[in-house]
């Protein structure tokens, strides 16, 4: 039975947006003191500088109340462990869109609280049920949340390397919700159970085409930490450079997934 048809993964939806606002309010206390010279800094993600990168960091936010602004779908017909292929797609107007939220807002911090009390407006109004329509397909909000994981936390890692000094910290279920989203959907792509990808202590999925592993020690294992495998998986890294620094673990002749990776930018 392939990845996609195997039963999805689910997420506590109670945790899930715990998670999120935790780690949105990590990044609101850091970003409150940055200097202007701080937020003139350039990032890892082309010409942004840090200040575009903390005006997207509200639009993680918005773009839920837009979805919720659409007419809902008739019915959920999209995969959670599908949307990080879909949102390369939207990376041209996501930059458009940051450049001139950083323009509209130099008050980055009133702009961030107003974002995050929007944000949870719409969560205490809407049952976690209401479908979205979103790029990769009609998901659940509550399903969506988890996508707000993976963006908080690549970003949270993107704002941490582009200044120096900085340490925004994780919180532990957010990069728990993003490594398990991340695993999955490399399932998605490459189906199969031949290799055994471990990122410990939050995931485990099997994928790639080959002989099926049954018992014992599987012949092809990846292993990782959380962190690595959600640089690894968004561009942030290369496997090359991953291996050769041990931060990845891989053994057997189908281990190498240097052709599968990066699964979203």
């Amino acid at each position: 039975m392939s990845p996609a048809k195997k039963r999805a993964r689910t997420y506590d939806p109670v945790k899930t947006r715990t998670a999120v606002l935790t780690q949105f309010g990590h990044v609101r206390a850091a970003v409150r003191d940055l200097t202007d010279e701080q937020l003139a800094l350039p990032t890892r993600l082309g010409d942004w500088t840090v200040r575009e990168l903390v005006a997207h960091f509200g639009m993680v936010f918005a773009v839920v109340g837009r979805l919720l602004g659409e007419p809902e779908p008739v019915k959920r017909d999209g995969l959670l462990a599908a949307w990080p292929f879909a949102i390369a797609d939207e990376a041209p107007a996501i930059a458009g869109a940051a450049r001139l939220r950083a323009e509209q807002h130099p008050d980055l911090d009133a702009y961030l609280a107003d974002a995050e009390r929007e944000f949870t407006a719409h969560l205490d109004t809407h049952l976690g049920g209401r479908l979205l329509p979103t790029g990769a397909g009609a998901l659940s909000l509550a399903d969506y949340l988890v996508t707000r994981t993976v963006e908080l936390v690549v970003h949270t890692d993107d704002l941490n390397a582009a200044v120096p000094g900085l340490d925004v910290p994780y919180d532990r279920q957010a990069l728990a919700a993003a490594t398990r989203l991340l695993a999955d959907a490399l399932a998605v792509k490459a189906p199969g159970a031949s290799t055994e990808v471990r990122v410990p202590p939050y995931a485990v999925v099997q994928c790639v085409e080959g002989p099926r592993h049954t018992r014992g020690t599987p012949p092809n294992v990846v292993e990782t930490d959380p962190l690595t495998w959600v640089r690894l998986a968004t561009g942030r890294t290369e496997w090359a450079e991953a291996v050769a620094g041990a931060q990845v673990g891989a053994s057997g002749e189908r281990a190498d997934l240097s052709g599968l990776l990066p699964l979203m930018r």
